[in-house]
């Protein structure tokens, strides 16, 4: 494929209709930069060439019309010389020099076509480049914020999932009974002891109570009752 046909492709082509129908968007994306890259490159190497043959031209032209001048002037001094043979050689050559600037010019103006041409094409190329470029950074975006938001739903749904909670309730109930083995083995020891001295305190009072219920009875009761 030629780099104008490939020009004209890109230049042509739907970027947007690319991207949306592309099964990987972003290899897509970078293929095309590539591309247009390397085609803006050669575009621009071509101008390079094309602008380096006008000048060439520009030169060739400027000798021609030096030359058409210098035989013009022999041909006024060959009639001021009555040499009319040597006049019409002069203006035999003149003629053929202005030919030649002619065709010159007419390949120039062609010249100079082409580089409009080739300018308009470069400037949509690196249009189209730009466009490329700013989607390729949206959809890499897209994607890393799409692979994120994909890790954050994994790790909430290992989370939230039973078995997590399973495990933490299993624990729990382990802690519970680790703590209630502590509990018995120190109601085994001191506390026990207390415990126990805690009844006979509580005896003690309620005994007191007991008989100062009793005594008080016996003394509200009449006489020979």
């Amino acid at each position: 494929m030629s780099i104008f046909s490939r020009l004209n492709d890109i230049i042509n082509a739907n970027i947007l209709h690319m991207i949306e129908k592309a099964e990987d968007p972003e290899k897509i994306v970078r293929l095309m930069i590539q591309e247009m890259e390397d085609t803006l490159v050669e575009v621009k190497s071509q101008a390079a060439k094309v602008i380096a043959e006008q000048k060439t031209m520009e030169r060739h032209l400027g000798r021609l019309r030096e030359e058409q001048l210098s035989w013009q002037e022999k041909a006024e001094l060959a009639v001021s010389k009555q040499r009319d043979d040597l006049a019409k050689a002069a203006l035999s050559q003149k003629t053929r020099k202005e030919d030649d600037a002619r065709r010159l010019e007419t390949q120039r103006d062609e010249i100079v076509d082409n580089l409009a041409r080739f300018k308009q094409d470069i400037g949509t190329l690196e249009t189209k480049l730009k466009e490329a470029k700013s989607r390729q950074k949206a959809i890499i975006l897209r994607k890393q914020t799409a692979l994120s938001q994909r890790q954050i739903q994994e790790r909430m749904s290992r989370v939230s999932s039973n078995s997590a909670f399973a495990k933490f309730e299993q624990f729990e109930q382990n802690l519970e009974r680790i703590e209630g083995e502590v509990e018995a083995f120190s109601g085994s020891g001191k506390n026990g002891l207390e415990d126990e001295f805690s009844k006979l305190e509580q005896e003690t009072r309620i005994d007191a109570e007991l008989a100062e219920l009793k005594n008080k009875m016996n003394q509200d009761k009449p006489k020979g009752a």
